[in-house]
């Protein structure tokens, strides 16, 4: 009787244990399935919410404004500049030497170029230059030269490249004097000197010199803009006049060039200024096509227009170089500084309606006010939840949102939440 009961309780312990092992195994397929059922069902593609840095700017068609007088004269002869683009004048400075042939134009260039290497040789062999020099303190003024002859070069920055070139020049050759004591410009020298001389018995002088009338900057062009866009007439400048402007140069013969008063332009543009981007008395930047420099400037006007998606902003600027006088107008960007928030792409952006309780801070009295809020859904743990967008900036493909400890409210996106980009509508589902 012992012995059948005993076989029994074995028989059931055995069924138990086959029963537990099932249902183990069947719980593991039911929890398998189910996670997989979710994620067939919940497709989505996301991207973190991470915090990235955008610039604030906006491209317009930039027109310059500067008070301008032509300069002009009977057109016979080879015009010889004495002041480059942009140059500075003194009253009674030489604006151009005109001569009879352009040969005359072409023997004072040899001169200057002859006498520029005259001036070089002339410290190289100069007894005190070799004999404070020192080799190692040579090798380290080559080595600054020839980088910053590079980066002149890089930047466009054509002065300054000559003049470096001229200090390579002069490095060198003394470092190769002081190394080597068979190294003599001596005769060269004689030779320059020579040659110098040659050419000034050959060629003759001006026959007319055009000078300044009174301090002012320098241009070699007109474009018959001179008359119209200046200081005086800005106000009156419409829309349709700004992006008729061209820019093109007048072909005269008797055109010397142009005379611009002091130094501090202005800037005419038409601009989007619906969401009031810019107001009177900010400062910006100011980028051109021509050059990779930034330039500062003050917004000192910005006149809306009858589409409201077009306003005229005026900019001033007190910096003034080469760059700056090539053009009428080019394409300019307007930068008024750097935003930083959580980087949203623009196709994950979602809007849906909310409806709030609102309190009337005089009466105390509770309103429910529905709004259409711009935002995203994102994945919270297995929910998908709408988070709103305070946008400060909006680039072509993305948008930057303020963080949401800064204006600490849970609803709206923050760091790190998983952004549904793709398979989710507006509704979250």
């Amino acid at each position: 009787m012992i012995g059948i009961k005993k076989i029994l309780l074995n028989i059931i312990n055995f069924i138990y244990k086959f029963l537990k092992k099932i249902v183990v195994v069947l719980l593991i397929v039911v929890v398998v399935f189910s996670i997989a059922s979710y994620f067939a069902k919940t497709n989505y593609k996301t991207e973190s919410a991470l915090m990235a840095d955008a610039v604030a700017s906006t491209t317009f068609k930039g027109v310059f404004i500067r008070d301008e007088q032509a300069i002009t004269y009977d057109g016979s002869g080879a015009v010889c500049y004495g002041v480059p683009d942009g140059g500075c004048l003194g009253k009674g400075s030489v604006i151009a030497d005109i001569y009879s042939t352009d040969a005359q134009i072409i023997i004072n260039q040899e001169i200057d170029k002859l006498n520029t290497e005259l001036n070089i040789l002339n410290k190289i062999q100069n007894p005190g230059t070799t004999e404070a020099a020192q080799p190692l303190h040579l090798s380290m003024l080559i080595d600054e030269s020839y980088r910053k002859a590079v980066y002149d070069r890089e930047t466009c920055n054509y002065d300054s490249l000559e003049s470096e070139r001229n200090d390579l020049l002069l490095h060198m050759s003394t470092y190769k004097m002081i190394t080597d004591p068979t190294v003599d410009f001596s005769q060269r020298i004689t030779d320059v000197k020579n040659r110098i001389a040659e050419l000034k018995n050959s060629g003759s002088n001006p026959i007319q010199t055009i000078k300044s009338d009174r301090p002012a900057y320098f241009v070699s062009y007109c474009d018959g803009y001179e008359d119209k866009l200046n200081k005086e007439n800005i106000g009156s400048l419409t829309v349709s006049d700004i992006e008729n402007v061209t820019d093109t140069k007048e072909k005269s013969n008797t055109i010397i060039g142009k005379l611009i008063d002091g130094y501090t332009w202005e800037l005419a543009g038409v601009v989007d200024n619906s969401k009031k981007n810019y107001k009177a008395g900010d400062n910006v930047k100011l980028k051109f096509e021509s050059t990779a420099n930034e330039f500062n400037a003050t917004i000192i006007d910005i006149k809306p227009g009858d589409n409201p998606q077009k306003s005229i902003i005026t900019l001033s600027c007190d910096e003034f170089n080469y760059d700056l006088v090539q053009h009428r107008c080019e394409r300019t960007e307007i930068i008024n500084g750097k935003v930083k928030g959580l980087k949203v792409p623009r196709k994950a952006i979602r809007f849906k309606e909310i409806t709030e309780k609102v309190t009337d801070e005089k009466t105390g009295i509770e309103s429910k006010v529905t709004t259409n809020y711009k935002g995203v859904y994102i994945i919270q743990g297995e929910q998908i939840a709408f988070r709103k967008l305070n946008v400060i900036f909006e680039g072509s493909d993305y948008v930057i949102s303020e963080p949401r400890g800064i204006i600490d409210d849970d609803e709206y996106l923050s760091l790190y939440d998983d952004i549904i980009v793709e398979g989710v509508d507006s509704n979250g589902k």
